[in-house]
């Protein structure tokens, strides 16, 4: 098949993907020093705790992210587990975000450890998009004693893979350093993109991929030859459609620096199931008090909520209600989430609960339907909410997050504060540590 260039708006592109190397472990091994090459995983070291990440020497026994720590330590007895710290990867995060800053005004984070930037009009100032890469590792390397990897292209697609094929390699003999920067030339496009294995493609999960398996397709190439008619007869118009332009190296979109947040939520895994209405209670509270907090510190109010709740088999629901009127309060949020917990069962175990805003607002101070009295006790309306919720906000900027909270919120060891990133790799266990 003859080598076809991408659509030329992409052409006329620099576009990099930045993904730090081991980027948890690493910020961890700067404080850490005596434990650099060791096997080292960042992540919840209890019984459902997940790996946020794995240093290169654990890679060498298959320990990766978003393993179940119990199969890590299986295949790494030796591996150290350090409890992951959320706002110490967001503080350096921001440092590697200045340091893109320096190249190009347009960059588009993914992530705490990844993130885009179109370069396509800084080559008089610092070279070509090879000759950028390497000086934002430089940069990196020097600035901060961390590794990254930068794959180079003329869209983002092309360059997310290229940065996978820039980065160090784990193998039960050794690690590879790997390149460091890979680009894709113009033109070559198609010879980069077409041996890979086609789950490689955005959109290609377990599903598709094995409709695409009974189809004889094995590789991004394999794809291509496939007649479109049999295509989106076997995967449905659109995502045929999708699949095929990825296959020939067409994406279009932009980099945005811009992106807005269209979600603020907490989600919490329980080391022991919850059961009973009151527990699941509580929790809510803790988990509206927390997402009310950022909610008001974007400047935001909230028209949908959502509740996510996740049985110990594992069923998943959610929940969902939407108000005229956008909230920013804790109590507003449990008022309008209550309900939807009220109607759900615990009895079988709850090993999840989740809190979730969307369809952003300016908040409201008008009585709305999450603000209806009890008709027992009357409690205070929206505006004394605000202003208490303000007050709040102003004692954790000044003394700290566990300086307040709800009082149900309070237990033998003091306040349980509700921490952006502490819990995403499930709950921690220090006796498992």
């Amino acid at each position: 098949m003859p080598a076809r260039h991408v659509g030329r708006p992409s052409a006329q592109r620099t576009v990099l993907h930045v993904d730090m190397d081991a980027f948890y472990v690493s910020v961890e091994l700067r404080r850490r020093p005596e434990l650099v090459g060791r096997p080292v995983v960042v992540g919840g070291a209890g019984g459902r705790g997940v790996v946020a990440a794995a240093s290169y020497e654990a890679r060498r026994y298959g320990v990766h992210s978003a393993m179940p720590s119990t199969r890590a330590r299986r295949l790494c007895p030796d591996a150290v587990f350090l409890s992951g710290d959320h706002a110490l990867y967001a503080s350096v995060s921001a440092e590697v975000r200045s340091i893109f800053d320096r190249y190009s005004p347009t960059v588009e984070p993914l992530s705490l450890d990844e993130a885009f930037l179109d370069v396509s009009g800084a080559a008089r100032l610092f070279g070509d998009g090879v000759s950028i890469g390497h000086r934002i590792r430089d940069d990196v390397r020097d600035d901060l004693g961390l590794g990254c990897s930068v794959g180079v292209a003329v869209n983002k697609f092309l360059a997310k893979l290229a940065s996978v094929a820039a980065k160090p390699v784990a193998r039960p003999d050794g690690i590879d350093p790997g390149p460091g920067v890979v680009a894709v030339e113009p033109g070559h496009e198609l010879e980069f993109l077409h041996p890979l294995p086609v789950q490689r493609l955005w959109g290609v999960g377990p599903a598709t991929l094995e409709r695409l398996d009974r189809l004889g397709v094995r590789t991004v190439g394999d794809l291509t030859r496939l007649d479109e008619s049999v295509l989106t007869a076997a995967l449905g118009r659109a995502v045929g459609t999708h699949l095929r332009a990825l296959a020939e190296g067409n994406d279009d979109r932009p980099v945005e620096p811009d992106r807005r947040m269209k979600s603020i939520g907490h989600e919490e895994t329980y080391s022991a199931d919850l059961h009973t209405v009151d527990e699941c209670g509580r929790e809510l509270v803790r988990l509206a008090d927390a997402v009310a907090s950022r909610l008001r510190a974007s400047g935001q109010g909230a028209r949908t909520l959502t509740l996510k709740v996740r049985f110990a088999g594992f069923r998943t629901i959610t929940r969902s209600v939407t108000g005229a009127d956008a909230v920013d309060t804790g109590p507003a949020i449990v008022s309008a989430l209550r309900p939807l917990l009220a109607s759900i069962d615990p009895t079988p175990g709850i090993r999840l609960l989740g809190v979730s805003s969307s369809n952003f607002a300016v908040p409201s101070t008008q009585l709305s339907l999450w603000d209806q009295l009890d008709d027992d006790a009357a409690r205070p309306g929206p505006g004394v909410d605000r202003e208490t919720a303000g007050a709040i906000d102003r004692i954790r900027e000044r003394f700290g997050a566990g300086a307040i909270g709800p009082a149900s919120s309070v237990d033998r060891r003091g306040l349980r504060v509700v921490r952006p990133g502490s819990q995403q790799w499930g709950p921690d266990d220090p006796s498992a540590r």
